[in-house]
C-alpha cells in the first residue's frame, strides 16, 4: 500500500468515526432544555432557586459556563446558554454580532420563562454582550460581571502585532473545521491533549469537562468561532453605546496577565498584549459610578479555568451589594 492509499485510508476512518460518534451523540439528550428563537434553538441549563438569576454569556468560542454552573448555583438560580453554533444550540442564519447575540438572548430567557432581575456574567467576548444587554434592557439587569473583557476604544485601535495573532487565531480556527470534520480533534480529545495543553482543566469534573469538549469536537463550532472573530470589530462599534451604565454595579476581573508564560506562548507578543489588557481595563473601571476592579493573580485570560474562585466571589460580590 501507498503512502498516498494509506493516508486516505487513515482520513476515511477518522471522518466514519466523527460521523457516528455525532449521531449517537445526538440521540443523547442535551443536559438543559432547547428553545425556538426564531427558525432555529438555543440550549440552556438552569439550576439553583430564588432571585436574581445569574445568567453567563462565555468567551469567544467558549462553552465554560458548564465548569461553573454548580458552584453558581449555591448562590442563586443560574443560568448558562450555549450562544447559536456552540455546544447543543443551532446555527443561526444571522451574523456573529454582539447585537444580534443579545436579540438572541432576550428572546431566549422570555421564551424559556426566566424572568429578571439578572446578574450578568461576560467572560472575555462574552463581556460585549453583557454590557450591550445591561444598556439595552436596564430594567432587567441588577449587576455585571465582566471577566477580563473587553473594550471597544482599544479593541479597534490593537496595534499591527496583535492584529496580526488575531488573524493567526482565525486562521487556526478555520483549520480546525477540516481538523473536526476529519475527526482529528475528537481524536486529540481522547488521548487527553486538551488537558495536557491546559493541565488545570483536570480540576473540573469529567462530566463538565466533556460537555465543553463536546462542543470543541464539532465542525460548527469552528465555523461560529470563525464567524465570530471575523466580526469582532463589528460588535465593538456596536457596543459603544454601552459605554455608561450609571450606577449598575459592576464588578471587573483583571487578570494578572493576558498569556501566563509558557513554552506555549514564547513567541507571542506578551507585552504588547499586556498593554493593550491595560488600556481596555482603564476604560472598563469607567462603565459605571459604581465599578470595582479586581486584579485575579496567578491567571491568564483564560480566568474561569485559571481561577474560576474569582468569579463566584465577584457574583457574591454583586449580591452583597443588592442586599444593602
Amino acid at each position: 500500500m501507498s503512502l498516498f492509499s494509506l493516508r486516505v485510508l487513515i482520513l476515511t476512518a477518522t471522518t466514519l468515526y466523527q460521523a457516528i460518534a455525532c449521531w449517537r451523540e445526538d440521540r443523547t439528550p442535551p443536559p438543559g432544555q432547547r428553545v425556538d428563537v426564531g427558525g432555529f434553538c438555543l440550549h440552556y441549563v438552569t439550576a439553583g432557586t430564588g432571585y436574581p438569576t445569574v445568567v453567563l454569556d462565555h468567551s469567544l468560542g467558549g462553552v465554560e459556563g458548564y465548569f461553573l454552573v454548580d458552584e453558581l448555583a449555591q448562590l442563586a438560580r443560574v443560568c448558562i446558554y450555549d450562544r447559536a453554533g456552540f455546544g447543543w444550540s443551532d446555527r443561526s442564519p444571522h451574523p456573529r454580532t454582539s447585537n444580534q447575540i443579545v436579540t438572541e438572548l432576550n428572546q431566549m430567557l422570555t421564551l424559556a420563562g426566566l424572568e429578571p432581575p439578572y446578574i450578568l456574567v461576560g467572560n472575555s467576548f462574552g463581556s460585549y454582550n453583557m454590557r450591550l444587554y445591561a444598556s439595552r434592557y436596564p430594567e432587567k439587569v441588577v449587576g455585571l460581571v465582566l471577566t477580563d473583557g473587553l473594550h471597544e476604544s482599544a479593541m479597534l485601535k490593537m496595534p499591527l502585532i496583535l492584529r496580526g495573532l488575531q488573524l493567526f487565531f482565525a486562521s487556526g480556527f478555520i483549520m480546525s473545521v477540516l481538523g473536526a470534520t476529519l475527526g482529528i480533534i475528537r481524536l486529540l480529545n481522547i488521548i487527553g491533549v486538551f488537558e495536557l495543553i491546559k493541565p488545570k482543566l483536570r480540576q473540573f469534573s469529567l462530566d463538565s469537562r466533556q460537555a465543553v469538549k463536546r462542543s470543541f469536537c464539532r465542525p460548527k463550532h469552528w465555523v461560529t468561532m470563525t464567524r465570530e472573530i471575523f466580526r469582532l470589530d463589528t460588535s465593538g462599534r456596536q457596543v459603544r453605546c454601552a459605554s455608561h451604565l450609571k450606577d449598575l454595579p459592576i464588578v471587573s476581573l483583571k487578570a494578572s496577565s493576558f498569556f501566563i508564560p509558557s513554552l506555549l506562548t514564547i513567541l507571542m507578543p506578551l507585552k504588547a498584549a499586556n498593554q493593550l489588557r491595560d488600556r481596555i481595563h482603564d476604560k472598563l473601571a469607567k462603565l459605571s459610578t459604581n465599578c470595582v476592579q479586581i486584579t485575579v493573580e496567578n491567571s491568564g485570560h483564560f480566568v474561569w479555568v485559571d481561577r474560576p474562585d474569582a468569579i463566584i466571589q465577584a457574583v457574591k460580590i454583586i449580591l452583597e451589594r443588592l442586599d444593602d
